[in-house]
């Protein structure tokens, strides 16, 4: 048999990483399904719930796009910073930062409808964009660690954005610590009646869109794709290297603090975290799913918002907590990060293929 006798084995080598990220979400189904059959007195309801839930009624389906957005964002973070293979975890921090500092702008600030709208935005963007520079350079300049920076930064973060609020922002007529409301120019239109689903989901499959076409065709998404692929082979052709992780960390920043803004301005309309809203992090598990690619991102945060919001209804309708949610992104992380999965099939095929020759 020759190569040409042989379209699957060459199609499982060519896409051998996406097919083992599909197989790693496949278990994590069965996972949860063996779950809920294992201690749930009522499976039926139960796994129905967890399944099929989330396409049950519009405001679920619209609740599925919500939670989908912000993901989407701190998936695209994560993926520039790992593409340059920088395994900053800032995105959580810059998430909240943008939130924080659009939220006081948008309160302290009046504008035109769109002019606000933009300009809110804009003033997200930058506070994350801002805020992730410093590991960024750090790391350029020092050789520090991306990853101790960035999560020490993520509870600075927590504590300067709740200064900000909580002395200068807060509604003191409110029974919580939330912010005073934004004015309407500063808010985001929804497209869902019926629903909050508003015009950030928009804003975030155009983000993806553009992201892709960054990395993939223009020389600096090239310049990051090489640092990640091989820094010294990089550094012998000339590129600053320095000057492409600052980059790659800053971009990713600005998108986190992009998606904290919008958040707030389509969903809550006032800054309402008292925590980490845990984006940043669930961040992580989109764009290891999505295998770093910005339009598989899309995908990745769909089918994680979808594991969120059916593990909310099965806590609502059936028996089993939401807990299970977590247990199944560990499994898929550990799955994901585990290079030996499969790895025997493809060493199988690749001798199979080399005894043809």
């Amino acid at each position: 048999m020759t190569d040409r006798q042989s379209p699957v084995d060459n199609f499982v080598l060519r896409n051998f990483r996406l097919i083992r990220t599909i197989v790693v979400i496949l278990l994590g189904w069965f996972l949860a399904a063996l779950v809920i059959l294992a201690i749930s007195r009522d499976r039926g309801t139960t796994l129905r719930s967890f399944f099929l839930g989330p396409l049950s009624s519009r405001v679920l389906i619209g609740s599925l796009f919500e939670t989908m957005t912000p993901l989407v964002f701190t998936g695209l973070a994560l993926a520039i910073q790992f593409q340059a293979k920088q395994f900053n975890l800032g995105a959580e921090g810059c998430f909240f930062i943008g939130a924080t500092v659009g939220t006081a702008f948008a309160i302290s600030t009046r504008m035109p409808t769109a002019l606000h709208i933009v300009c809110t935005i804009a003033v997200g963007a930058a506070a994350g964009a801002a805020w992730n520079w410093l590991p960024g350079y750090l790391k350029a300049k020092y050789g520090s660690s991306e990853l101790v920076c960035s999560l020490m930064l993520n509870y600075v973060a927590l504590y300067l954005g709740l200064y900000l609020i909580n002395y200068h922002f807060r509604d003191t007529a409110a029974n919580e610590m939330t912010s005073y409301r934004l004015p309407t120019t500063a808010t985001l239109p929804r497209i869902l009646p019926g629903t909050r689903l508003h015009i950030g989901f928009l804003i975030a499959l155009a983000v993806a869109v553009l992201f892709w076409v960054f990395l993939y065709r223009t020389k600096w998404g090239y310049q990051i794709r090489m640092v990640g692929s091989n820094i010294n082979f990089a550094k012998a052709n000339g590129i600053n290297t320095g000057r492409v992780i600052v980059l790659a960390q800053v971009i990713g920043g600005a998108v986190a603090g992009l998606g904290g803004i919008i958040q707030i301005m389509g969903i809550d309309q006032r800054f309402l975290y008292e925590s980490l809203p845990g984006f940043g992090f669930d961040g992580i598990v989109v764009t290891r799913i999505a295998l770093n690619n910005p339009l598989l991102v899309i995908p990745s945060a769909l089918f994680l918002a979808y594991l969120k919001v059916g593990g909310s209804y099965m806590n609502l309708m059936g028996d089993v907590p939401a807990e299970l949610v977590n247990v199944v992104e560990g499994v898929i992380i550990l799955l994901i990060s585990s290079e030996a999965l499969l790895e025997t099939w493809r060493y199988r095929i690749m001798m199979r293929k080399a005894s043809e020759r």
